[in-house]
């Protein structure tokens, strides 16, 4: 794990390349006149609604004295006007005259050709993986929490990397947050491997989350035969709990099973994984067994739940 000196040098050096790869060193940017704080106010100006200064200090953290002379050097060129509120003669509105938004559309075309060059020579998938780190970038440091369901993909097919992916994400996450060993993700090797090899859509079926791209939650439905499911693997990812995935994978796997008229499901589980327990009996699973085994490098109550659908 880096130090947070290590971090911190790291964030360094790629605002260093990233400035220079967008050309921000340049006194003007997109081959204008302006500095790239006053085509950042030029900006705001454009896409908010009733802007006024006011709000222009608080969103851009700029000094009120610094914008003043700004907006009264675009006023002098007719790129800026002011209209009173009709509301409260006190407040003045901040809009684009059409000189204005000429500029604007200029800059904004010149600003998309300028990212186009950055990403045309990646092939597509690693234009994909840049965009996604950025947004997960603007998340993180924007200190935005409103990742909700709605935010997440989902889909029910298998595709290639899935496997190697989840078997990742339970060896990293088990590791870190119960202490399991190498043995528990040989385990999640071998069950999974043995899935692949009798795999049956028809039976079967694996139910994946992603956001950005990236896998952040799943559970299977096993078919062991016409009667008899087993659900498995169910796993949300740290930065997703508490948004009711790990309820609603759940409930689109019991829907499935439903729909193949399985009698019986049941799971296997321990003792340590207690929301993923609160979920189950939420969901009409009844624990049924529960004994002492010594596996992953702990003294673990390995347990079965089941739930009748009949």
């Amino acid at each position: 794990m880096s130090t947070k000196e290590e971090m911190i040098s790291s964030m360094r050096k790629f605002n260093r390349f990233y400035t220079g790869v967008i050309g921000l060193l340049d006194q003007h940017i997109l081959d204008s006149n302006f500095s790239l704080s006053e085509v950042r106010v030029l900006y705001e100006i454009w896409h908010t609604e009733q802007c006024t200064a006011g709000k222009l200090i608080e969103s851009l953290q700029l000094d009120g004295g610094y914008l003043s002379r700004m907006l009264k050097t675009f006023e002098q060129n007719n790129i800026v006007s002011r209209k009173q509120s009709p509301a409260d003669g006190r407040t003045w509105f901040l809009q684009l005259t059409a000189k204005g938004k000429r500029l604007m559309q200029t800059l904004d075309q010149r600003s998309s050709e300028q990212i186009r060059q950055v990403l045309d020579p990646l092939p597509v998938h690693q234009q994909e993986e840049v965009t996604s780190s950025m947004r997960t970038i603007e998340q993180l440091l924007s200190g935005k929490k409103g990742i909700s369901l709605n935010d997440l993909t989902f889909r029910n097919e298998l595709q290639p990397g899935d496997v190697g992916y989840l078997i990742y994400l339970h060896g990293d996450i088990y590791a870190k947050e119960t202490g399991y060993n190498l043995e528990f993700e040989a385990y999640v090797c071998k069950t999974f491997y043995d899935f692949l090899q009798n795999y049956d859509p028809a039976k079967d079926r694996v139910f994946i989350a992603s956001w950005q791209q990236r896998i952040v939650g799943a559970v299977a439905i096993l078919g062991h035969s016409s009667y008899l499911a087993q659900l498995r693997w169910l796993l949300v990812h740290p930065d997703m709990r508490g948004i009711g995935l790990g309820k609603k994978l759940v409930t689109d796997a019991l829907a499935f099973c439903r729909e193949k008229e399985y009698k019986q499901v049941y799971l296997l589980t321990t003792h340590q994984q207690t929301t993923a327990a609160d979920i189950y009996l939420k969901a009409g699973f009844r624990k049924t067994d529960a004994h002492a085994q010594q596996m992953w490098g702990h003294q673990l109550s390995e347990e079965r739940y089941d739930l009748e659908l009949a």
